[in-house]
């Protein structure tokens, strides 16, 4: 029961059609869906239509923009360095549209609230996890679902 209620959130967040194609296409065991929730300030980590990691991220604060839609990752690097905000670090980011990446951050005392330029913050560990998770799944086999 808990596997279908699961797959049916992970169907709404990203589209019906969308996850039973992939399911039907027998790529649901190396499928990697992350959903960010703008409103609620979480992220969930959904791998095979399966649930694994639920954590809180920092998104836009006023008066910034995230992106919302749904993204393919097109870079991995372990360290960035931004070229737009004083050279803030940017560790185990995942490049999902021009300059906005997922990435870890210092000030995990504002996850959970808005806080951010733009990118989706995580803490640093999380952050390690879902790099390590993607490059090993794949960026072509992953999609960034950011919705409001």
């Amino acid at each position: 029961m808990m596997r279908i209620r699961r797959a049916v959130k992970v169907a709404r967040a990203w589209g019906c059609a969308a996850v039973l194609a992939l399911w039907g296409a027998g790529a649901q065991a190396q499928a990697l869906i992350v959903t960010v929730d703008l409103s609620e300030q979480r992220m969930e980590v959904a791998e095979g239509g399966e649930i694994t990691h639920d954590w809180p991220v920092s998104t836009a604060r006023a008066g910034k923009c995230t992106p919302v839609g749904t993204y393919t990752p097109y870079l991995l690097k372990r360290m960035h360095y931004s070229t737009l905000y004083d050279n803030a670090p940017m560790p185990w980011s995942i490049f999902f549209l021009g300059n906005y990446a997922i990435h870890g951050t210092t000030q995990v005392d504002r996850l959970g609230q808005p806080a951010s330029a733009g990118c989706i913050r995580l803490a640093p560990e999380n952050a390690e996890i879902l790099f390590e998770t993607v490059r090993e799944v794949g960026m072509d086999q992953t999609r960034i679902v950011v919705r409001e």
